[in-house]
């Protein structure tokens, strides 16, 4: 099954505790993956950010709710029980746990008014997405929407401006990356060939160890299958063997299926991969903003 929300993982949670026993985190996390029926892929499946596993991160926040609800509690670093309040709850037989269901509790509208205008019970959504995701899982959709954006912008930049222009964006992405020594050495490569469909070459290091075939097209077409394949006949005619394909537009399934068969190493960057490259290496643009999401550093606080 689909990984639960943090929502849907409340009343298991609870019901696990409900024995009055103390429970570490690993021990009810791994209770509660077994109880979802949840892959060894679900399990390890990151958030976007690459810092938490999402199956951990939604048990937590199901666990800080209900916490601040007062119907668990954690009496020591990484233990958590029920409460009497938690468990007279569960006498009354839920059918599920949510956020509407917390805010009947005063303790849970405090700790929620902390961080939004009060609501009533009745005006709270469970089904509402924004309320079935937890605040790390909405900051990083709202800061891949915001990078979504940026890159339709980037590629709206690049199609229309000079194709002299983009090769000198792509020196400046690969330089950035680290390859072709020095940006003048990189400069002088590309664009320089104009050889058999190769329009430069590029150190692959500093050194200049090996060399890298550069085709850049500044194309509004699907590159296909016989572009491609021109290519890589290109760096067999050079006795070549890595070959990078960077465009504006996108390649075609066909293209791609090609390059996964030939001997030869060939990288397909359509303009969407190139639009991340150049945010992710700041190549035409600049910062606006910097956030810093904190965590608690249990080591600190545990005394010796």
């Amino acid at each position: 099954m689909a990984i639960p929300d943090f929502q849907t993982v409340m009343l298991p949670l609870l019901k696990h505790l409900a024995d009055g026993k103390e429970y570490p985190n690993r021990e009810v996390l791994d209770a509660l993956a077994n109880e979802f029926g949840l892959t060894d892929e679900e399990r390890k499946k990151l958030l976007p950010s690459g810092q938490d596993y999402v199956f951990r991160n939604r048990v937590a926040w199901a666990r800080t709710h209900m916490k601040a609800a007062g119907l668990i509690n954690n009496p020591k670093r990484g233990i958590f029980v029920i409460t009497k309040a938690g468990r007279d709850l569960l006498a009354t037989k839920p059918e599920k746990i949510n956020l509407k269901v917390l805010n009947t509790y005063e303790a849970y509208q405090q700790f929620r008014s902390k961080h939004k205008p009060k609501q009533k019970p009745e005006e709270i959504e469970p089904e509402n997405e924004e309320e079935i995701k937890t605040p790390e899982e909405q900051i990083e959709e709202a800061y891949e929407t915001i990078r979504d954006s940026l890159a339709e912008q980037i590629l709206e930049q690049l199609k229309g401006a000079s194709s002299t222009f983009f090769e000198k964006v792509v020196v400046e992405v690969l330089v950035k990356m680290g390859y072709g020594g020095t940006r003048k050495d990189a400069g002088q490569a590309i664009g320089s060939s104009g050889d058999e469909g190769i329009d430069g070459i590029i150190k692959e290091d500093r050194l200049g160890l090996d060399i890298i075939y550069i085709q850049a097209k500044k194309w509004e077409k699907t590159v296909s299958r016989p572009e491609v394949q021109k290519f890589a006949g290109a760096l067999q005619g050079k006795r070549a063997r890595k070959g990078i394909f960077i465009t504006t537009s996108e390649f075609s399934k066909g293209a791609y299926e090609y390059v996964a068969t030939i001997d030869s190493k060939i990288i397909l960057v359509d303009g969407k991969g190139l639009a991340q490259m150049m945010m992710d290496f700041n190549v035409g643009v600049s910062t606006e903003a910097t956030y810093e999401l904190k965590k608690i550093d249990s080591d600190y606080y545990a005394e010796t």
